[in-house]
């Protein structure tokens, strides 16, 4: 080759702009002037790009999310994770390999920070993306008849866009840690496969032989086993030696207990202590409690089994323990699941036919407020102490939005708990974390706790910015740490609340705290809706309609619209408000009205913590 010739990579070659220049200087120097012993090369490597979308309604999808970002970038990947509602940032027609990782809501539906993506999906604006590697991992309840159903949903919709699993969906039920886990271990050897380089590997050649750029596709190895994983960690980025987590809850202690009301839904406050626990929290965040079983409950269902309630069993973690601990601590009794249905119907004939597709409509009847002792009352089987345990779930921890501000009580948490106590199908019922705390808490009884991350709710970062908040009832409870928040850190911006209940002398929680901070202007307006109070039924978003122009007024000052409490009825109707409000005060037209409301889930100025 002549020595003075122009060597040059061209244009047309499939590398980047910086391999492309690398490559030539080396050839370049390759010919130009060989070295007798040249130093080994080692040739720069180009992380594969990684995109994680999260579908999150109480954090848990986030969570896993960040947990799968940080392995990814110990595995040499460079990822990055987004809420779903924030799709546009990326380009999918670009984006190569893509995780989704997202919970389910009600019966089947995406978290609402992954409504707008789903929509998008189903929208003629949706691409082909058959450039794309996917693979899904999806969070549910088996308690409901869709189990998974929104990651199920994603799964088959990207795929009819033309995009390839690369790796098959997950269904993680409740307890996910597990079934996570699984799933993380076998991607990486997936991923790494469809990314066409050996991850994490740089290639030191003797000069003279340009390395591979690209180093082709590896297979899994035979036999592969997974490689230890990165513990599930919480949003917040902090690990297990320095937090307590929903898989290791901190067994904190109850300073509190106190009734809110004299109403006929009793309603309680709680404070529970942080000392010794290294335990923080930001406004907005819930605080998960790991409850026990009613003992009564444990009782009637081991007699019903014919035991005595000391059978050991093995839980599903590998402990040895009797029946009646296990029953108490370890496992759902108060909700009937499809792995029990399943495994009573083997053992009970006219159970099975009542869960003929057919008879759909029945069993969902059937099941509406009926627990694991009204099944087997109901529909008779005999099980031994230890198989019973393994048609169980796990016994979940329950959330709650913390009522306080770490800024007021770095020291204690906050919450507003309704108690949950009715006559059902012949027997008293009791919520299981409700009447925990309201009745088998004690000095000696030790609160498992866990913060749990709500990064989708969280007051504007300029604190000039006004801020309306929508919380009837137990709803009140973040919106009195947001109050706390702003008043701690001397927020200009203004506070309108609308809250509502049964009976104003009964039911007004924190009546006194709300007034106070009226009377000294920190909380702007307050406007109440108590809807037993009159012949027809006020409800707050009555309110909000009946205040329109100025709700309207706040918004195009930049408020931001907060809503908090029940999810099937007063959320919905709250919505529909706000898009009549647009329509009506701010004179927009159905369509220009339902996309100001997206615009405003979009930038995050309406955000909602529902349930």
């Amino acid at each position: 080759m002549n020595p003075n010739q122009l060597i040059f990579i061209p244009d047309s070659a499939p590398f980047t702009g910086e391999q492309r220049a690398w490559l030539n200087g080396f050839l370049a120097g390759l010919f130009a002037a060989p070295l007798k012993n040249p130093p080994p090369q080692v040739l720069p490597t180009t992380k594969p790009s990684l995109t994680i979308l999260f579908g999150s309604q109480t954090g848990s999808a986030e969570q896993l999310a960040k947990t799968i970002s940080r392995e990814a970038e110990q595995r040499n990947f460079a990822p990055r994770v987004l809420p779903m509602n924030e799709f546009a940032k990326i380009d999918l027609k670009l984006e190569p390999r893509l995780l989704l990782v997202t919970s389910t809501w009600g019966e089947g539906d995406p978290p609402e920070n992954a409504v707008s993506f789903w929509q998008y999906l189903n929208s003629e604006a949706a691409t082909k993306l058959d450039h794309l590697n996917f693979s899904v991992l999806a969070l549910g309840d088996s308690g409901y008849a869709d189990f998974c159903g929104a990651g199920r949903k994603f799964d088959a919709r990207l795929e009819q866009l033309g995009a390839k699993r690369f790796y098959a969906r997950a269904d993680c039920d409740k307890d996910f840690e597990s079934a996570a886990n699984l799933w993380m271990g076998g991607l990486w050897p997936a991923l790494e496969t469809i990314a066409g380089e050996v991850v994490g590997q740089t290639s030191c050649l003797p000069a003279g032989l340009p390395g591979p750029v690209f180093a082709g596709r590896m297979p899994a190895a035979a036999g592969w086993k997974p490689a230890p994983l990165l513990p599930l960690e919480p949003a917040n980025g902090k690990t297990h030696s320095s937090i307590f987590t929903r898989a290791n809850p901190f067994p904190a202690r109850l300073i509190s207990n106190k009734k809110l009301n004299e109403g006929a839904k009793e309603t309680r406050h709680f404070e529970i202590s942080l000392a010794d626990s290294g335990l923080t929290y930001e406004t907005g965040d819930a605080l998960g409690i790991a409850p026990s079983n009613c003992p009564e409950l444990v009782s009637q269902l081991i007699q019903k089994l014919g035991g005595d309630g000391e059978e050991e069993v093995v839980t599903s973690k590998g402990i040895k323990i009797s029946l009646r601990c296990a029953l108490q601590r370890d496992y759902e009794i108060h909700k009937i699941s499809l792995p029990f249905l399943k495994a009573v119907s083997e053992k009970n004939e006219k159970l099975r036919a009542l869960l003929l597709p057919e008879n759909k409509p029945k069993l969902d009847e059937y099941l509406s407020g009926r627990d694991v002792l009204d099944l087997l009352t109901d529909f008779p089987a005999k099980f031994s102490a230890s198989d019973f345990v393994a048609s169980l779930r796990q016994l979940s921890p329950r959330l709650y939005s913390i009522a306080s501000s770490p800024k007021a009580h770095p020291r204690a948490i906050h919450l507003t708990v309704a108690i949950v106590r009715g006559q059902s199908h012949g027997r008293l019922r009791k919520g299981i974390c409700s009447t925990f705390l309201a009745e088998r808490v004690c000095e000696k009884t030790a609160v498992p706790i866990f913060v749990q991350s709500a990064s989708h709710f969280r007051l504007p970062k300029n604190p000039d910015l006004p801020v309306i908040m929508v919380g009837p009832g137990t709803g009140i409870a973040p919106f009195r740490a947001f109050l706390q928040e702003r008043m701690a850190v001397g927020a200009r911006g203004r506070n309108w609340l609308f809250y509502g209940h049964q009976h104003a002398a009964t039911d007004f929680f924190y009546r006194d705290e709300l007034l106070a901070a009226h009377q000294k202007e920190i909380l702007t307006r307050l406007d109440t809706a108590f809807s037993r109070d009159q012949a027809e039924k006020i409800y707050v978003q009555h309110r909000l309609l009946e205040n329109a122009k100025e709700v309207w007024s706040w918004l195009n000052e930049g408020a931001h619209f907060y809503v908090c409490g029940d999810a099937l009825r007063m959320a919905k109707d709250v919505d529909a408000a706000l898009h009549k409000i647009a329509e009506e005060a701010g004179g927009l037209s159905k369509e220009k009205s339902a996309a100001f409301v997206q615009d405003l889930r979009n930038s995050k100025r309406y955000q909602r913590d529902v349930y």
